[in-house]
This record gives C-alpha cells, structure tokens and sequence, in this order.
C-alpha cells in the first residue's frame, strides 16, 4: 500500500493516514450535529420538535414550516436589506483594502513598514471601544436608523483583509510590475490589469470573509436600525426569536433558509478561497 504524504512532504504510514481520517471524519460529525438538528426540526411539527426523548428522523415530515415562517415575518424584505448591504460590503471591502494593501506591498516609499505595523494595531482595538464613538458620528450626520452606518465603514478599509491582500500581493514577482512600469504602463494600469488578475484566489477569500461578516452580523444592526423595515435577516430573526419563541418549527424553518447561503457560497468557493488562505502567508 502507498504511504500518503503528510505536509511535510515525508511519507505518512497507511495506519497514521487512516487514523488521522477517523478522527478528521469524528469532528466533522460532531460539527454537523446542530446542522442536522436544525434541518430535521424545520421538517416536523411542533409536537414533534419538543418530544423527549427527542426523534432524529421526522414522521411524519411536513414543510409547512417553510411557507408559514416566510410569510409570518417580512422576510423578502429583511432578505433585500441584507443582500444590499452584504453586496455593498464585498464591493467596498475589494476595492479599499486591494489599494491600501497594493500601496504597502508593491511600491516603495519612506514608512511604508511604520505605517503596516500601524494598521496591524488597530487590530488589537476590539469593537466595543471603537463602537460609541463611530455610533456618536454617525449620529450627528443624521446616517443612524439608515443602512449607511453598515455600509460606508466598509469603503475604508479592514486591518485584516489589507494583512491578507498585502501578503498575497508580496508573492506576485516584482518583474512583471518592472516590466510594466518599462512599457509604459502607470501604476493603476499595473493595479488593474496585472495585480488584481493574479490576485483572484485572495479576492475571493476576502470577499467571502466580508459576505460572511454582514451576513451574520447582529451588533451592527441592532445598534443602528430603529425602523422594522430595516431590519436585516440576523436582526429580524431574533426579533422573532424574542416574541414568538412558542413557534419553534417556524423558527427552525427561518433559520435553515438563513444558513443555506452561506453553507452553499462556501462550498463553490472553497477551492479558490482554501488557496487564498494558504498562499498569504509566503512572504513577510
């Protein structure tokens, strides 16, 4: 039997392979466990939802929980708030983190190093010092009770994703850029038709952390958002939760709809977003 390699690169022995695979296949059915839950809760009905000892397989399965828990809260709407701010996100996200991290890994200029260590600071900031104040500005513009407050933030760059960005970018060869600047080529020129292209896996990676974040986000929301039309998915949710807890399939229903996109983004973009991930850190 061939020895698989580890990452190392040094054969790995068939027993340690299968071992690791067994234990590798446990967690991952340990980490399913909620998931199946939550899908087979939405499936019964109530009675069958708060039975002990619980059942795993519904009988019998019903989907009226879908159609009823939809229509019970604005959903389309919450949906709509959500993809406008997630879209907004990604988009800002892309475009001001690439031109920071472009600025720190491609060209040279007096406190370029000084500046980066900066940025990595702020990433000590946690949310709640930084969250009144932010709160106050937007406040005195007239931008709270708005979806602005969720959105603008994300045009002006991210500590970690430009941490991300800058270490791909330090991966792409400085001769391509050389050779570039040579044919005459300016520097957005080089940003946009030669560092963004070989960037895609990082792009994705980036793009899919920031998709994530407003998806799931619930402070944000709920620090800003007063109007009920403007809730998001996250916040509408547990609006629901808090008032009408005594529906749990509804609930369940809801919830599996939220998570479907997510689960499904991830996996047709796991190749690409697994090779961003992995090639960021090549070079310091």
């Amino acid at each position: 039997m061939a020895k698989t390699p580890d990452e190392s690169g040094r054969p790995m022995h068939p027993a340690s392979a299968i071992s690791a695979h067994v234990v590798l296949i446990a967690l991952s059915a340990t980490f399913l466990v909620p998931l199946i839950w939550l899908i087979t809760s939405s499936l019964k009905t109530e009675a069958q939802i708060l039975k002990f000892p619980p059942e795993w397989i519904p009988n019998p399965i019903t989907i009226e929980n879908y159609p009823k828990g939809l229509t019970f809260i604005p959903f389309w709407r919450y949906l709509l708030n959500t993809s406008t701010i997630c879209a907004a996100a990604v988009l800002g996200t892309i475009i001001s983190c690439s031109l920071v991290a472009y600025g720190l890994a491609r060209l040279r200029w007096p406190g370029r190093n000084l500046l980066f260590y900066i940025i990595i600071g702020t990433m000590m900031l946690p949310f709640q010092v930084t969250m009144v104040p932010v709160f106050v500005m937007f406040a005195r513009i007239g931008l709270v009770d708005t979806l602005w407050p969720l959105i603008i933030p994300h045009f002006f760059g991210n500590a970690f994703y430009i941490f991300l960005m800058r270490q791909f970018f330090l991966t792409i060869p400085m001769e391509l850029t050389e050779a570039a600047r040579i044919d005459g080529c300016t520097e957005w020129d080089i940003y946009r038709r030669i560092i963004l292209p070989l960037s895609k896996p990082v792009l994705a990676a980036v793009g899919l952390f920031a998709f994530m974040a407003s998806w799931n986000d619930y402070m944000g929301p709920l620090i800003y958002l007063a109007d009920e039309h403007k809730y998001t998915l996250s916040l509408g949710l547990a609006s629901f939760s808090s008032q009408y807890g005594s529906y749990p399939g509804m609930l369940m229903a809801v919830t599996t709809v939220i998570t479907v996109p997510i689960i499904v983004i991830f996996f047709l973009a796991q190749r690409t977003f697994i090779q961003g991930i992995t090639l960021t850190g090549i070079k310091g």
